[in-house]
C-alpha cells in the first residue's frame, strides 16, 4: 500500500483549477503513434504548428503538489513576463509570440556524462513523460503568481544523462539567436547567452521541474517555450527559459544575473537565490509580495513555503550566503 505523507506546505486548494482543456483528438493520435498506451500524452514531434498555436496537453495532475492560493489566470501570466531576450520591460508577449520559433528545437546534454547527446525536445519529452504540478512562483522583484506547470522532474534528465562522479553542478543555457530574439542584439551589453547553474543535490530534489506546458497546453513562447526550468523555492531569475543545453560540470557556473552583479560590483543577484523574507534585496524589502492577478500584498514565506522539502540542502551554509 502506498502511504502518502502530507507536506507542511500542502494545504487545501481553493479553486485551483486550470482553464478547461480541449483535446484535439486527431493531433493526439498522431502524437501518440507508436507509443505505449500507458505513456503520458505529449506534444507532437517536430510538427509545424503556427506560432500562436499551442497544442493541448493531457497530463495527469500530481496532487502531491498543491498550493493554498488561486491559480493566476493564464491571460495575466501571458501579458506580464520577464524575458530579456525580447526586451527589459514586462510586456514582451507580442515580440516573443512573433519571433520565437519553438519547433523544431534541439537540446544538447553534455559535459561530464557517459555519452553526450543531442535530441529534439519532443524526443526528450517522450522519454521523460509528463505530469501537472501546481507551484507558487516568486519573482525577486517582490511579485508572485501560481501556475499549473506541465513537465517532468529534473532528476529524470539527470538519470538519462548518467553524469560522472566529478559532476558537481548542472549548467543550463538558453538559446542566443539574434534573429529569433531581437532583444539580444538591442541589449548587447548583457552577457548572452542566459546561463544558470544549480548543484547536483538541487537538480535531484523532487521539486526541481522542467516545464514543457502550462494551463493544459504547450508552454507559451513568452513563458519559455519549448522547455524551461521551475524551482519554486528560488527567485524566478534562476528558472531560465527556452533551454538548449544541459551541461554537467565540476566548477560552479556563473549565472546571467550573477555575472551582471559581479560586473557592477553590487552583489544584488547571487548563486543561491533562495527566497527569504528576512534578507532584503539591495533596493527593496523581500518581506512581502504582490500577488500578480489580485494586487494583494501578502507575507513572503521562507523558501517560498517549501522549506520542509529543501532546507536540508543548505544546512551547512552561512545564513546570509544562503539567500544571495
Amino acid at each position: 500500500m502506498l502511504i502518502k505523507i502530507k507536506k507542511s506546505w500542502e494545504l487545501a486548494e481553493r479553486e485551483a483549477t486550470p482553464q478547461n482543456i480541449y483535446l484535439n483528438r486527431r493531433n493526439l493520435i498522431k502524437g501518440l503513434a507508436g507509443a505505449a498506451i500507458a505513456t503520458p500524452l505529449i506534444g507532437l514531434p517536430n510538427i509545424a504548428l503556427a506560432k500562436k498555436e499551442r497544442m493541448a496537453l493531457h497530463a495527469q495532475r500530481n496532487d502531491f503538489y498543491k498550493i493554498e492560493r488561486d491559480i493566476t489566470p493564464e491571460e495575466e501570466n501571458l501579458k506580464y513576463n520577464n524575458f530579456y531576450e525580447y526586451g527589459s520591460h514586462k510586456q514582451i508577449s507580442k515580440a516573443a509570440e512573433k519571433q520565437l520559433n519553438p519547433r523544431p528545437w534541439q537540446i544538447t546534454i553534455d559535459g561530464l556524462v557517459e555519452k553526450p547527446i543531442t535530441l529534439d525536445v519532443d524526443e526528450l519529452i517522450a522519454k521523460m513523460g509528463i505530469e501537472e504540478r501546481l507551484y507558487r512562483h516568486r519573482c525577486v522583484e517582490a511579485w508572485s503568481m501560481s501556475v499549473p506547470w506541465i513537465g517532468f522532474p529534473v532528476k529524470k534528465l539527470v538519470e538519462l544523462a548518467k553524469p560522472m562522479s566529478g559532476a558537481k553542478y548542472l549548467r543550463m543555457e538558453t538559446f542566443s539567436d539574434k534573429k529569433m530574439a531581437k532583444g539580444i542584439a538591442q541589449q548587447s551589453w548583457y552577457p548572452w547567452p542566459y546561463v544558470e547553474g544549480i548543484t547536483m543535490a538541487e537538480a535531484n530534489n523532487d521539486l526541481s521541474f522542467l516545464v514543457v506546458g502550462a494551463y493544459g497546453k504547450q508552454v507559451a513562447n513568452q513563458m519559455g517555450a519549448p522547455i524551461r526550468l521551475a524551482m519554486p523555492w528560488k527567485y524566478g531569475f534562476k528558472s531560465l527559459k527556452s533551454i538548449v543545453r544541459f551541461s554537467f560540470v565540476k566548477e560552479r557556473p556563473i549565472g546571467f544575473w550573477e555575472e551582471i552583479s559581479n560586473q557592477a560590483n553590487n552583489s544584488e543577484y547571487g548563486f543561491w537565490a533562495n527566497v527569504n523574507p528576512d534578507v532584503p534585496h539591495k533596493r527593496w524589502s523581500q518581506a512581502s509580495e504582490r500577488v500578480l492577478h489580485t494586487g494583494d500584498r501578502v507575507p513572503t514565506l521562507l523558501f517560498n513555503g517549501y522549506g520542509e522539502e529543501v532546507a536540508e540542502l543548505y544546512s551547512s551554509l552561512e545564513n546570509e550566503a544562503l539567500y544571495t
